[in-house]
């Protein structure tokens, strides 16, 4: 359905663009990792650009949701400035766009994408107006560029970051609404990419303009049509050149490469011609909860470690990216200078940077594979014990269906066994394991809404048997374990068990709240027995980080008193969000 052009950038601007630059980004996706050589000529440009901006939308979706299911407040209950019932403001869309870009920024460009998108939203959200205009939007992109500019402790000429600078300048000298800087941006972009293989000697040798800054053009072709309703015409990755000099002398309506016709300097697909290049053999990403102060020095060491060094965020939460050798090191500043997670290391090898085809035999797949989702560190390591690939969901921050389809792709298998471990992330488990049968994998979701009913599955995972076989095998076993879980209500709210008070212990079973408590060790004990009335053989308790031992020990006592021949294993789960995880088989 065609969008209707917004003409003032307001909440819904924000949401138009941010699905606007998702669907550019899975356009040109290919072509942009493609034409990937600099800083690493590992191929994802375009890959992690189109994770951080799914990323996004799905934090604006997420405000949209929740300012739709709380619509039936009374008349007059919002403030000056917000969008009206059930809609957020510009400030709520905005913050979500860079909250959402930051907790899911991937790779150099990625992370440089986010603190662009950042640098917007401080500007947009500045002063809770209900929208901005034509001199606000060319305040933001200045200020995006900036600060951008900022984050990187070595700018260099040529990249995303020179694509971001000409945008706002060529903004500055513009006059008139949205939709006019909008488009002197993208015209602005447009021309310093054209020139980005005179400014890096990389891009020259490898006859293509700089992936990141094509990434950006995208995203902005995506803000014009926002504000005008029109699609801005393909951008060429080729670098390549006929009489007139014009780079886009011709360009694919599909996305692909630029070719001049029989002309002078003709040459191929940008991707045939990577150059060889040395460095660093690690990429390190992590958020970082920390300090400023203990940003900057966590900085200067990174910097003495490696390159492409890229510190993203502000107010508490950070985005880390660096290249090193030594990627022990990189995680272990982040300790020191506050608490990592999502912790990502990439290993520049077996024919992706560092290393020819040649060099190194590409691995083998192997024939079977288990994919789960987990909420906490802890139960991380016991899904990765047990052989599982995981993909770490912290309370707030749920993975997107491109994470997912990485983490099968990381998997390296033939058939593969996908545990979403929440109902909420079925349909995205869905779309990841659609997306990833096209690649010729073949792919078996199991519709776990809990981890513990995870947990169940991948004990009776066998992967030398039959696949049909062994997905039935442990999609009964999930299916014969119900699952619960203790959490402290953050509201007052109507549930099925009455109504509960902020602070309020709940227990909800299969989804529903069953229990409304005031004490951890009472309320989880009730839930117990629900849950045992109806039989059982085993009870797998997962603990967070907040939850004292005792409590696991009385809920273990209660097991062996009151029901004979049930067993009890413990897990410590981290940060999981829910006080307590339980499962009865």
């Amino acid at each position: 359905m065609a969008q209707v052009p917004q003409t003032f950038f307001d909440a819904l601007a924000v949401r138009t663009w941010c699905g606007l630059a998702l669907e550019t980004l899975g356009r040109a996706r290919e072509e942009i990792d493609a034409i990937n050589v600099y800083p690493v000529a590992d191929g994802d440009t375009g890959t992690n650009l189109y994770l951080t901006v799914e990323s996004a939308v799905a934090a604006v979706e997420a405000v949209f949701a929740g300012h739709a299911a709380g619509s039936e407040a009374p008349a007059g209950a919002g403030s000056a400035g917000d969008g009206g019932p059930g809609e957020p403001t510009l400030a709520d869309a905005a913050r979500a766009m860079a909250h959402g870009a930051l907790i899911g920024a991937r790779g150099n460009s990625g992370t440089i994408l986010a603190q662009l998108l950042r640098g917007m939203a401080q500007v947009l959200a500045d002063g809770e107006a209900a929208r901005a205009d034509g001199r606000g939007l060319r305040l933001a992109l200045r200020h995006a560029a900036d600060s951008a500019r900022r984050a990187v402790a070595h700018p260099v000429e040529g990249t995303v970051l020179t694509v971001a600078s000409a945008a706002a300048d060529a903004a500055d000298g513009a006059e008139g609404d949205c939709g006019t800087v909008a488009r002197a941006a993208y015209d602005g972009a447009r021309t310093a990419l054209a020139a980005t293989p005179g400014q890096l000697p990389v891009l020259e040798r490898a006859g293509v303009v700089d992936a990141g800054g094509r990434g950006l053009v995208a995203v902005l072709g995506a803000l014009v049509e926002t504000f005008t309703g029109e699609r801005t015409r393909a951008v060429a990755g080729s670098a390549c050149t006929g009489p007139s000099g014009d780079p886009h002398a011709r360009v694919d309506p599909a996305g692909g490469h630029t070719l001049v016709d029989g002309a002078p300097g003709e040459c191929t697909d940008g991707a045939a011609a990577v150059p060889d290049q040395e460095g660093p053999a690690f990429e390190v990403i992590y958020l970082l909860e920390a300090e400023e102060a203990s940003v900057e020095r966590l900085r200067e060491r990174l910097d003495a470690l490696g390159d492409s060094l890229v510190v993203v965020g502000g107010d508490g939460l950070w985005n880390v990216h660096v290249h090193v050798d030594d990627a022990g090191a990189a995680v272990e500043a982040g300790i020191e200078a506050g608490r990592p997670h999502r912790i990502r290391i990439t290993h520049f090898g077996a024919g992706d940077v560092h290393t020819t085809g040649a060099e190194r035999p590409p691995r083998e797949r192997a024939q079977r594979a288990v994919v789960a989702v987990v909420p906490g560190e802890g139960l991380a390591g016991l899904y990765t014990e047990a052989g599982a690939t995981t993909v770490l969901a912290r309370p707030g921050e749920p993975p997107a269906s491109g994470e997912l389809v990485q983490a099968v792709r990381r998997a390296h298998a033939r058939e593969v066994v996908l545990l979403p471990n929440d109902a909420d992330l079925r349909h995205t488990a869905a779309a990841a394991a659609e997306q990833v049968r096209t690649e010729g994998i073949r792919v078996a979701l199991i519709p776990t809404r809990s981890a513990v009913q995870g947990i169940a599955a991948l004990a009776v995972h066998e992967p030398d048997r039959r696949f049909d076989e062994d997905v039935v095998s442990m999609t009964s076993a999930a299916g014969a374990t119900r699952y619960a879980e203790v959490t402290v209500a953050e509201r007052q709210s109507w549930t099925m068990a009455g109504i509960c008070q902020a602070g309020d212990v709940l227990g909800l079973i299969d989804g529903d709240v069953a229990v409304i408590g005031s004490d951890l060790a009472v309320t989880a004990e009730t839930v117990l027995d629900r849950m045992l009335s109806a039989g059982g053989e085993m009870v797998t308790l997962v603990l967070g980080d907040d939850v004292p031992d005792t409590v696991a020990g009385h809920l273990e006592d209660r097991v062996r008193e009151g029901y004979l021949a049930v067993d009890t294993v413990v897990y410590r789960g981290g940060r999981q969000g829910a006080l307590l995880l339980i499962g009865v088989e």
